[in-house]
């Protein structure tokens, strides 16, 4: 019967009709990565995998956007690309209404509320939720440039006014950028512009 599928995994609840393709499975549960790529260290343990790899050394991108000229290496990624011409948002927070196109992004979101700081300075005790913000840190802090900007509440300083002027919110609360279609309101014209792709 073309439906059956016999062939069935001790580990978890897969089963399919190729005793091949069983063997392939027990890989993810073995950590066996028999396929390496030649032009980098990566290694997996589908030769399907390698494959959409290799896009990354060769920038091919056979999937393509048929409303605009975006174009991306896995259908995958097109999936994700097509909910900002569609504004769906599958991924929704429990603590509040975000609601985002993708899972990583709901991921980030989640330190907000879990206080989660994943992202460390090897020159100082400073953490954040976010690696851009660990970059801002690190160039404004310790870029080596004179800081001509230091701030009298913490230990902050930055060769730049416009790094000195966003830092500066952080104390006094400032929330200067405002959305035209709800009531949400930020420090930073990032966010918002953010804010509007997501939600409006």
């Amino acid at each position: 019967h073309p439906c059956e599928k016999p062939y069935r995994c001790k580990k978890c609840d897969y089963s399919c009709s190729e005793a091949d393709d069983l063997k392939k499975h027990k890989r993810i549960h073995t950590g066996e990565k028999s396929y390496s790529c030649t032009k980098c260290d990566y290694s997996c343990f589908s030769s399907t995998y390698l494959k959409v790899h290799m896009r990354v050394h060769t920038r091919e991108k056979p999937y393509s956007c048929t409303k605009c000229d975006y174009s991306c290496s896995t259908s995958k990624y097109l999936k994700i690309h097509i909910r900002v011409h569609t504004g769906e948002n599958p991924y929704s927070c429990t603590k509040c209404d975000y609601s985002c196109s993708q899972s990583s992004s709901l991921s980030r979101h989640m330190r907000v509320h879990n206080g989660e700081k994943p992202f460390s300075c090897a020159q100082c005790p400073y953490r954040c939720s976010h690696k851009q913000h660990l970059k801002r840190h690190i160039l404004g802090v310790h870029s080596g440039e004179e800081k001509s900007y230091s701030c009298t509440k913490c230990n902050y300083s930055s060769s730049r006014s416009d790094h000195f002027t966003a830092h500066m919110k952080l104390h006094t609360g400032e929330k200067n950028h405002a959305c035209t279609h709800c009531d949400y309101s930020t420090s930073y014209k990032s966010n918002i512009k953010r804010h509007m792709r997501k939600h409006h």
